[in-house]
């Protein structure tokens, strides 16, 4: 898969920050190896019937890091707030290289809010000495929360779950991974208390019913891209209709199929409702015109009277 060039991205003048750190320890994509991967060169993975295919590494963005230090990738944002254009997947990317990094944002923490904020502006600095950025420092630390917590899932399924005792757990550490981090996050999970929390968040998504769809694009991009194509502004209906169907057009799922079912019939009704309301407002004026014409006659009969 071709490397997405940075080059091709909105470049502005910034100036040169320090908080920026040694490039080398940044393209390490921590979780993968301790050689950074390309995203041109393919590793190889097994499944479960023992077949390997060759599939792409993590994302690296190389290029990002050949910038020059005053030079910024320029990140525009919609009327919500949110990163938009082909920028803002540029962004997304990097934000999921700053979340497997061990040292800038450890996953030995229970949860998101209690990583140190310390780490938090560090991720934060380091993703501003790279963008020039219109989104708050609040959104990109929530996207960076997200991230932080789809790769603690992605450990959790890839290196914990595919063994069944503590000891063989605690030994199964993830390439690149920081052993003291993983042995810390091994034992939560596997207390009472980890487990208590997984349930919670089994049940807290068993009533999601839409998911996702759009791939490595936001929902915001997706919508974005469509106004521009269209010229015209992207609500959420249209949005959902948009992201909730497959290449063939049908629907996602039988849910997105039956709210999309009572789209078009309310969208029928409001048609209607605006025609008959057309209607009766065009009988209004017409009434009040007569009422206005036989005022003014009876006006001018009073006058020429009055006259006489």
């Amino acid at each position: 898969m071709p490397r997405r060039k940075v080059r091709s991205h909105r470049i502005v003048q910034g100036t040169p920050n320090s908080a920026e750190t040694n490039s080398t320890e940044q393209q390490t994509a921590i979780g993968s190896s301790n050689v950074p991967v390309t995203p041109e060169e393919h590793i190889e993975v097994q499944n479960e019937t023992g077949e390997t295919r060759r599939v792409r590494g993590r994302t690296v963005l190389s290029d990002l890091y050949d910038l020059d230090p005053v030079e910024r990738v320029q990140v525009s944002s919609n009327s919500f707030g949110q990163p938009v254009g082909s920028e803002a997947r540029l962004l997304a990317g990097y934000m999921g290289i700053l979340a497997r990094n061990a040292n800038m944002l450890p996953i030995n923490f229970e949860s998101w809010h209690k990583v140190p904020e310390s780490n938090k502006n560090q991720a934060l600095d380091n993703i501003k000495a790279r963008f020039a950025l219109e989104v708050s420092d609040a959104y990109v630390k929530k996207a960076l929360g997200k991230r932080w917590r789809d790769h603690k899932s992605t450990l959790k399924k890839e290196y914990f779950k595919t063994k069944t005792t503590l000891d063989e757990r605690l030994q199964n550490v993830p390439p690149g991974m920081l052993r003291y981090q993983w042995e810390e996050v091994v034992r939560f999970w596997t207390s009472k208390k980890g487990e208590d929390r997984e349930q919670v968040g089994k049940q807290s998504r068993q009533p999601q019913k839409f998911t996702h769809t759009a791939g490595s694009k936001s929902f915001a991009c997706v919508g974005h891209a469509e106004e521009l194509s269209s010229g015209q502004k992207v609500g959420r209906l249209q949005l959902f209709d948009i992201t909730q169907r497959k290449k063939d057009g049908n629907p996602m799922t039988p849910e997105a199929a039956e709210i999309m079912r009572r789209q078009h019939r309310e969208k029928l009704m409001f048609k209607k409702d605006m025609k008959n309301s057309s209607y009766n407002l065009k009988q209004m004026q017409q009434r009040e015109k007569l009422r206005f014409n036989e005022n003014m006659k009876n006006s001018s009969s009073s006058l020429e009277q009055m006259r006489q």
